[in-house]
């Protein structure tokens, strides 16, 4: 039992230790991604809740997952800038976030770089009507697309109708053609009916 003991306080400890997320550089609860050709796609999932400092600047992102920053109860700035940010629905959680910073004032760099109309702008400043019509218009246009595929779905189906009842029709009367066809040669062959009819006269 002795010799268990260390083995069975182990169980007591954390079994998965913080670590760096790749491919940033880490120490002293900073964590540097700055100039890592982050993207949406492999941004870090998740910081370490005692993180102070965290660069994200002079990457390829153009949003924030949501809720990536609130466990960091302890983090005092994160460096934004230099992003191509995209302010549509997705730039919501970050707007929200930086509304909530006290020092906003050092988030004016964090600006729009898509779409048009609100390139250039402070994100922080944006209001939640000028990025919602951003997102209107995206579900309009989706909208519109799948209703012009669904009209031209309904189209080809009832050409494909049309096309299917004029072969059947076809088909139908040449089958009553080659039936009545049939019918005469077997008529003309058949020598019971020549002998019955020759025999009645």
């Amino acid at each position: 039992m002795t010799f268990l003991g260390p083995f069975l306080l182990l169980g007591f400890l954390p079994l998965v230790l913080p670590t760096c997320p790749k491919p940033c550089r880490c120490a002293d609860d900073i964590i540097d991604c700055m100039s890592t050709g982050l993207t949406d796609d492999v941004i870090p999932a998740s910081f370490a809740p005692s993180t102070r400092k965290i660069y994200l600047n002079n990457n390829e992102l153009t949003s924030i997952p949501s809720g990536l920053f609130d466990n960091l109860k302890a983090v005092r700035e994160v460096y934004l800038w230099g992003n191509p940010w995209e302010c549509d629905c997705n730039i919501l959680y970050l707007r929200s976030w930086l509304q909530w910073q006290q020092n906003r004032t050092t988030y004016r760099n964090i600006v729009c770089s898509s779409p048009t109309h609100l390139q250039g702008r402070i994100i922080t400043y944006l209001s939640e009507d000028e990025i919602l019509a951003t997102c209107q218009y995206w579900y309009c246009s989706v909208a519109l697309f799948s209703q012009i595929c669904l009209f031209a779905f309904i189209l080809l189906q009832a050409v494909l109708l049309i096309v299917v009842l004029v072969y059947i029709r076809r088909f139908q009367k040449f089958a009553r053609e080659a039936r009545r066809t049939t019918d005469e040669f077997y008529g003309d062959m058949d020598p019971w009916s020549a002998a019955s009819k020759n025999g009645a006269d």
